[in-house]
């Protein structure tokens, strides 16, 4: 106990002299406590008020989907309240200036939704537009696009409606659902008038119930499942729908706990590094504290009970600021969540960010403080006696292990998966190493091949990168990874803009038609060709279900093991496929071969995709029996392609040769080529006015939408990605006040040689240039090859570099150093030398 308390008088007693320096150790560490306490909480409060806000999301008990009519169903009886919807993307016009766009009807029937409401301009709106009259709710983003105000006019197939409110949120919708689909609400008794129900058109009917406290949904389910699922009625309730959604959000919390978890593990290097110089500069002292008998475990212990108050004090400070923070996130976050987050302060999430906090700066400052334990009294006459290499130490080691464990421990218990876990840890150790190898091999290259010839205070400048108490390893490993999130970021979002702006290109079509009955295609085909324009493709497609597959149906299948049985949902999806007897742009053959029919007898062999096929388990040779419109084909799998599904085209996962449903039910889509935004909207209102029921998708359109949904995207990563670069920041202002005092005795010296001050604070900016140019060359270099591996194995996309991006975040990291680097030094550079030596 005495020795204790000797221990704590000691680290108070160095804490007079040092306090201000070790502040610095753990600042860097301050943001991502921050960011992580922040996202625990706000995660917390969102389970929390989707708890409580569950019955909101869905606005109903119960709610039956279904691809056709819901017929009368034995929950009809029992429920307080029930409402129908049938809801379709159609195209919609506006009569005031003749433009229109693809849109999401939902024609409504009843009092839906029976929990919240939906939420109007003028809020009377939700309720006077089922009061009898032609009258329709339009989302806003579609109002604002078309400029239109309430009393405007909006024309859905043959009918026009007046538009009776502006909807600014309805159950379960969020900003991103409105920006793909904008929707657009009509009284159910006009559905059938809009001429818009018709065959090959893609209904969702929905049915919604509302039932008394006692009734409980899932149990409801539970008893009527085998019907529903005979009949292909998916059911949904409050419970299934809050536990879906909680588990979305779930994941989108953990994400983002990860890239806080990156910002500390950044700061916890600035720590490692900052302890280091601090090491450096209290070996003498653990000499003289040797050679008076004080063993090195009691010596490392003074300065480990310093880390130790300053990781604490940095944890707490970073939990205030996390709690503080909270409050702004549910705005960076609006446009995902589908409802309203009340922020309060979450102690669990400030517990376990103090903890955390605590944890690594420990872990991370035991590194270079375990060097302590190895000063012998020599050190005093001999300093580099004691001295260890890393390669030898096996507590070191222990340590680096033990930081490891912790963050694969910490990974797995966000990402559930040993594998995710294994792959995020195995992240985090490659970029380290290879910026850590990056700044080694600069080191290295200087300090062997710095060319004498170089003008001094470029050869000094450089020469500072590898001397005594550099930062380079830190600050690369720091604000290089910072850099490379960011930078990753913009390539990645370039490369998916690029790809997605087929519109531009001359060889890709540009609209698609589709929704066209049989009767109508010669009509619209001649319209589209009156017009000057192309008909690249015209193509049939057939809806129907599967049967069976190797005499496997839908109902055997249920009996089966677990572990044998095929997905449900393969039985219970709805296929839309074409037929042809050859291949087109977007495919290629890579098992088996296209076999046509002939004859009325032949066996009828199909193409699949090969890599929906290997997810569901069928193989060449299988026999599936498909049901179209009640009549039973059979087929066999005769081959595989590989379909490139981001290609403007009519890509099917699965290809009937021709002579097979060449009379079945279908409808037509048409695909073309305009020359102009102009022009495609003039062919839209055209066709839209003549063929009501006909869709019209302009891809220019869908790539503006897809713009504004990546640009809200890439607004939140680059808001988390800024908690890195803050840190990166921090971490760089620490390292420079910590090396002021190596760097004033340099000054000093060159002082004294005779260098003015001009000739110092060039060789001080230099220093700061090479190292932010490093630094940030470094992260853009691990940014250009994480996203060639996203392109290539994610997006499976060519390769592009958003290059004029990184050259901005090149210049704004380098010239923040450099400004940094020479605010820093700026009052040494000033200072007579003999000014300085009395100040020390």
């Amino acid at each position: 106990m005495a020795d204790f308390s000797w221990i704590l008088k000691m680290a108070f007693r160095d804490f007079r002299k040092n306090f201000s320096r070790l502040l610095l150790f753990v600042s860097s560490m301050v943001v991502g406590i921050a960011a992580l306490v922040a996202i625990s909480s706000f995660g917390e409060n969102l389970r929390n008020d989707i708890d409580r806000q569950s019955k909101e999301l869905v606005g109903a008990d119960l709610v039956l989907d279904k691809s056709s009519p819901i017929g009368v169903q034995p929950t009809d009886s029992i429920a307080l309240q029930v409402a129908n919807e049938v809801n379709f993307a159609s195209m919609v016009a506006f009569p005031a200036t003749g433009e229109s766009r693809l849109t999401q009807v939902r024609a409504l029937e009843g009092q839906f939704p029976f929990y919240g409401i939906l939420k109007t301009i003028p809020e009377e709106a939700e309720f006077t537009f089922r009061q009898g009259g032609r009258k329709a709710l339009v989302e806003k983003i579609l109002m604002a696009q078309f400029n239109a105000v309430v009393g405007d006019s909006i024309k859905v197939g043959e009918l026009t409606f007046v538009i009776e409110g502006q909807l600014e949120k309805a159950p379960g919708q969020t900003g991103i659902t409105a920006t793909v689909a904008p929707a657009v609400y009509i009284p159910m008794e006009y559905v059938e008038a809009t001429g818009l129900i018709q065959y090959g058109s893609r209904l969702k009917y929905q049915r919604y119930y509302k039932f008394q406290e006692e009734v409980n949904p899932d149990e409801l389910i539970k008893e009527f499942e085998a019907a529903w699922e005979d009949e292909k009625i998916d059911a949904d309730t409050v419970d299934e729908s809050r536990r879906r959604t909680g588990r979305s959000f779930d994941n989108l919390s953990n994400f983002l706990s990860l890239v806080a978890f990156i910002a500390l593990l950044l700061g916890c290097v600035g720590v490692a590094s900052a302890v280091n110089v601090f090491v450096k500069e209290k070996l003498p002292s653990v000499a003289v504290l040797r050679c008076l008998g004080v063993s090195a475990w009691t010596a490392m212990k003074i300065y480990l009970v310093q880390i130790l108050i300053m990781g604490l004090a940095g944890s707490l400070v970073g939990a205030f600021f996390g709690s503080i923070l909270q409050f702004v996130l549910p705005a960076v976050f609006e446009d995902f969540l589908p409802v309203k987050v009340n922020v309060d302060v979450s102690w669990s999430s400030v517990g376990f960010g103090v903890l955390t906090g605590l944890l690594v700066s420990v872990l991370f400052a035991l590194l270079p403080l375990l060097k302590i334990r190895k000063v012998s009294p020599m050190a005093t006459l001999r300093p580099e006696e004691g001295e260890i290499k890393l390669t030898k130490d096996v507590i070191r080691w222990m340590v680096i292990g033990g930081i490891l464990l912790f963050v694969f421990g910490f990974s797995f218990a966000l990402l559930r998966g040993w594998k995710e876990a294994l792959g995020f840890t195995g992240f985090v150790v490659f970029a380290f190493l290879i910026l850590w190898a990056v700044a080694l091999g600069i080191m290295l290259l200087i300090r062997k091949f710095l060319p004498i010839s170089l003008r001094y205070t470029i050869r000094q400048s450089l020469a500072n990168l590898y001397r005594p108490n550099n930062q380079t390893i830190a600050l690369i490993a720091t604000i290089g990874l910072g850099t490379a999130m960011i930078s990753t970021l913009f390539f990645v979002q370039n490369q998916l803009l690029d790809e997605a702006k087929f519109a531009d290109k001359e060889d890709q079509p540009n609209m698609l038609l589709f929704d066209i009955q049989t009767h109508q295609v010669t009509s619209v085909v001649e319209k589209v060709k009156s017009k000057g324009l192309p008909v690249l493709q015209e193509v049939p497609i057939v809806t129907m279900g599967l049967e069976s597959i190797n005499g496997l149906t839908k109902k055997a299948n249920e009996e089966l093991p677990e572990e044998e049985r095929r997905s449900r949902w393969l039985y219970n999806r709805e296929f839309r496929v074409t037929y042809r007897d050859s291949l087109i742009s977007s495919e290629r053959l890579v098992k088996g071969e296209l076999r046509k029919v002939v004859n009325p007898g032949d066996s009828v062999f199909i193409s699949m995709d090969q890599g929906y096929a290997m997810r569901s388990g069928i193989e060449i040779g299988d026999e599936i029996i498909f049901n179209v419109q009640g009549r039973p084909i059979k087929t066999f799998v005769g081959s595989f392609r590989d379909v490139k599904f981001n290609q403007v085209s009519t890509n099917f996962l699965v290809l009937f040769p021709d002579n097979v449903l060449n009379n079945a039910p279908k409808f037509h889509v048409v695909i073309t080529k305009t020359k102009n935004d102009r022009q495609a909207a003039d062919v839209q209102s055209e066709i839209v006015r003549e063929f009501p029921n006909v869709s019209v998708l302009n891809l220019g359109v869908i790539v503006e939408t897809l713009e504004e949904i990546l640009g809200k995207i890439s607004f939140v990563i680059q808001f988390m990605a800024l908690f890195s670069i803050i840190t990166g920041i921090l971490v760089l202002i620490s390292s420079l006040i910590i090396s002021k005092y190596q760097r004033m005795r340099e000054s000093i010296l060159l002082r004294t040689l005779g260098a003015d001050s001009g000739t110092v604070s060039i060789i001080n900016t230099l220093e700061y240039f090479f190292l932010g140019s490093l630094a940030s060359l470094s992260g853009i270099l691990l940014s250009l090859l994480a996203t060639f591996l996203l392109s290539e194995f994610v997006f499976e996309l060519p390769f592009r570099g958003a290059y004029k991006e990184a050259l901005i975040v090149y210049i704004a990291i380098t010239m923040l150093t450099v400004v940094l680097g020479w605010l820093n030094g700026r009052k040494i550079i000033k200072m007579a030398p003999m000014e300085i030596l009395r100040g020390n």
